[in-house]
């Protein structure tokens, strides 16, 4: 084919769709519209004269000169656009303060650029001021969640392979400062299931036994209602000064025995575990119990009747009282345990099983004689472990040596402020007194950024406070975790003149409720930052 014939061939055929496109109108944030020129005196001038500037020209020498490359001046462009569609109008000052004049400020490019960037990123909402922080939808829906009644446990790892040091086989070394995320997690578990006691006991005083006791942890099925019998004899004032006293029952329920039938978490926890739940004192009889602080033998049909030392072992009084009675129609607290972790030991027979003993106070105190007892007549390959909450002391130091050579473990957490925890006291001048028994995790409650430093005792010796001091602990002389999983809905509920006013007022304000007084939480409510409002002063 000729070069004639080439040049000469028509045009090719165009679609209607793609010349369509190319006269789509462009949006007017884009860089590369074309505006027209504003009416400067420069141009003004140059129309006066006649000069006709070639805008082919001009690009070419703008070009030439040493200008920053094409993609700057598109992004600044773009943002000065952006800029100016988004700006708004300021509101007018307060009268007080248009009346005083700014004083002269020195500008810089620099300066201009950062006011520039500042009101973008105000008009965006993405600033990193405080005032900004507080509206983050990330922090209003943490605080909103904090102050709910919803439950959002902390994600559960396997800790199959490592459960006896979690359990307590190396007495927890290196993992209680810092504090393991693994064990935490047990421990709020474990406190979660002495809380599931106080809440079946308080909901239904009268039923012997209560209701079904409903435990938050699905895993664990409740075989046996444990119950205790006080025998203190109350003195003869008590019936003119109290006559209700002398009318109170002397066995209660107390607590519970559960075992984990669950095949998944038999399988993340690495065996299969008994629990025994008690709760603390409730009842009138127990107070009294508590009082009988004097030291008394233990019991014991075993060849150590005493320590190598030659000392007794010894407890308080009251609390063996309510451990080794029984009542007209009940078999005492120590007889229903061991009977039932027997039963339970020989149906599992040939698994892996643990022996797990949890308590608060009162319980926390019967949960080591427990404990003391069912390591002398379980099966030797079964570990007996005691997690408890504001424990007192329990019995002498040849009873806390009997227990360590027994083979139990017992983790004790306390609240540095906590009374209970002291109590009853030693005498530095007298030998053979009371002592503690096993390791012990100490919180302290003026580390919560949303409890008041000032928060009473019974807030202290609270359970509920303590799974929230246990859920924001990290190590000693550390802050508060600031990814703490546990709502203070239940703080609010149980001690909410110990929660600081700034969270109480903004939990009414969402209308936050689990029990009468708050309501229950709506989502359309806007609140600010826990990061900002923790950082304000609050009495």
């Amino acid at each position: 084919m000729s070069l004639g014939a080439a040049a000469a061939a028509p045009p090719r055929h165009v679609s209607p769709v793609r010349n369509a496109l190319h006269r789509r109108p462009r949006s007017p944030l884009s860089p590369l519209v074309t505006r027209p020129r504003a009416a400067t005196p420069f141009n003004k001038a140059v129309a006066a004269a006649g000069v006709h500037v070639d805008s082919s020209a001009a690009a070419a020498a703008a070009a030439a000169s040493s200008s920053p490359p094409a993609a700057v001046i598109s992004t600044r462009n773009h943002l000065s656009n952006l800029e100016r569609l988004l700006q708004k109008k300021q509101a007018p000052p307060p009268p007080h303060l248009a009346e005083k004049e700014p004083e002269p400020r020195r500008h810089s490019p620099s300066s201009s650029r950062h006011q520039t960037r500042g009101r973008l990123l105000n008009a965006l909402n993405l600033s990193s001021d405080k005032k900004t922080e507080e509206m983050s939808p990330r922090s209003l829906t943490r605080l909103h969640r904090l102050l709910s009644n919803a439950i959002r446990p902390s994600p559960r790892g396997t800790i199959g392979p490592r459960w006896r040091q979690y359990h307590g086989a190396a007495n927890w070394d290196g993992l209680l400062d810092p504090l393991d995320v693994h064990l935490r997690r047990e421990l709020v578990r474990y406190g979660e299931l002495v809380q599931a006691t106080y809440h079946a006991f308080h909901s239904n005083l009268t039923a012997a036994p209560p209701r079904p006791v409903v435990l938050p942890d699905w895993s664990y099925r409740v075989t046996r209602n444990l119950f205790a019998t006080a025998s203190v004899e109350l003195p003869s004032w008590v019936q003119i000064v109290a006559p209700w006293m002398m009318a109170a029952q002397r066995t209660s329920w107390i607590g519970c025995v559960a075992v984990c039938d669950n095949e998944r978490e038999i399988h993340r926890m690495g065996r299969r575990d008994i629990v025994i739940a008690l709760r603390g004192t409730s009842t009138c009889l127990e107070w009294a119990e508590n009082l009988r602080a004097g030291l008394v033998p233990v019991d014991d049909d075993g060849e150590d009747v005493t320590d190598p030392q030659g000392d007794v072992p010894k407890v308080e009084c009251g609390f063996r009282s309510l451990y080794k009675t029984a009542g007209p129609d009940m078999p005492s607290l120590s007889s229903s345990v061991v009977a039932e972790v027997r039963k339970l030991t020989e149906k599992y027979a040939g698994e892996e099983i643990s022996i797990t003993v949890v308590g608060h106070s009162l319980g926390a105190a019967l949960a080591v004689l427990i404990a003391d007892e069912l390591a002398a007549r379980a099966p030797p390959h079964v570990p007996t472990a005691v997690f408890s909450f504001g424990s007192p002391r329990v019995g002498n130091q040849a009873f806390a040596a009997r227990v360590e050579r027994r083979g139990v473990k017992v983790l004790r957490v306390v609240n540095a402020r906590d009374l209970v925890t002291r109590v009853p006291m030693v005498l530095p001048s007298r030998t053979g007194g009371y002592a503690h028994v096993g390791r012990e995790l100490l919180v302290d409650c003026r580390m919560s950024p949303y409890l008041r430093p000032d928060a009473d005792p019974a807030c202290c010796h609270d359970l509920e406070a303590y799974l929230h001091l246990v859920d924001g602990f990290m190590a000693t002389n550390s802050p508060f975790r600031s990814d703490a999983k546990r709502g203070l809905a239940g703080l609010l509920t149980q001690q909410s003149s110990n929660v600081k006013k700034l969270y109480v007022s903004k939990a009414r304000a969402i209308q936050v409720q689990s029990t009468p007084g708050f309501p229950r939480c709506h989502c359309d409510r806007t609140l600010p930052s826990p990061l900002s409002i923790e950082n304000l002063e609050v009495r």
